[in-house]
């Protein structure tokens, strides 16, 4: 058993809630995706925050250094303030815009975790952040804390992050009726995210 699997055996044992998997073979996405109330300190996120910075680098991520420390900043905070593993966030910009934080994709969805403007308005106006307009999610700072807000939403609503994984790429909607008629859920997204997440940078080391 590899050092990877032996950190999210360790992070799954302090969760104060557990939850079954959808299904097979994504143990690792649904032991990681919490923090423990008291699993972190101050001196684990500035760990955090270094080495989600050279996962950026290594994506060459369109931003500065000085931006990408501070997208760096947000995933944690972010991912902290939400319960969420900051790792599973960091995974979820990598496979949706590489760190690109003007991209768009072929449906519309914008910026780095890949917002839906609708989406993104609705999620504004549920926490308070000012809405200027799809231009908002350009914002790496408030794309950041709508995508991780949006996340465990939609990990609250199906009870495992694997299912919220797949409803984050499909939509609720296509979730919902695939769950409804006993269907296969989709799995491509989820596989594509915890490669990202176990993925380390050349050289870093996973915080314990």
């Amino acid at each position: 058993m590899n050092r990877v699997h032996l950190a999210l055996l360790a992070s799954c044992a302090l969760l104060s809630t557990t939850f079954e998997p959808a299904f097979a073979g994504h143990d690792e996405a649904r032991s990681a995706a919490y923090t423990a109330p008291s699993g972190h300190d101050a001196s684990r996120d500035a760990e955090l925050v270094e080495h989600i910075v050279r996962r950026l680098a290594s994506r060459r991520a369109s931003l500065s250094e000085r931006d990408q420390r501070m997208l760096a900043e947000t995933i944690v905070r972010e991912a902290r303030a939400q319960g969420l593993e900051p790792h599973l966030v960091a995974a979820v910009i990598e496979v949706e815009s590489a760190g690109h934080h003007r991209a768009v994709s072929h449906v519309g969805a914008l910026g780095l975790m890949q917002i839906l403007p609708e989406t993104g308005r609705e999620l504004a106006a549920k926490h308070g952040v000012p809405w200027s307009g799809p231009d908002t999610l350009f914002d790496p700072q408030i794309n950041v804390k709508l995508g991780a807000a949006y996340l465990r939403e939609l990990t609250n609503r199906y009870g495992d992050v694997s299912i919220a994984l797949a409803a984050y790429n499909w939509g609720p909607g296509v979730i919902d009726r695939r769950l409804r008629d006993g269907d296969t859920l989709p799995s491509e997204y989820i596989d594509s995210v915890m490669r990202a997440f176990v993925r380390e940078p050349a050289g870093a080391t996973r915080p314990s």
